[in-house]
């Protein structure tokens, strides 16, 4: 998961697995696969470092129990 903020200051979290696409319109519209459109105030570029960083996490998980197995 990762977070974003709402225009209002407000935030929250979204499962980067289920963004389809996003935008820039001047403000970042995040669209989900099922639809679900959420207007954030993160420039696109933080959201794919965040998204990243959130990926490298989980293989580090994925590495640290895959030694544990060994």
């Amino acid at each position: 998961m990762i977070y974003v903020t709402r225009l209002n200051d407000k935030t929250f979290v979204i499962n980067p697995d289920l963004i389809e696409m996003m935008e820039e319109t001047p403000d970042t519209v995040i669209t989900l696969t099922g639809g679900n459109k959420f207007v954030v105030s993160e420039p696109i570029e933080v959201l794919i470092e965040r998204i990243a960083e959130f990926r490298r996490r989980c293989l580090q998980i994925c590495k640290v129990e895959e030694q544990k197995d060994i």
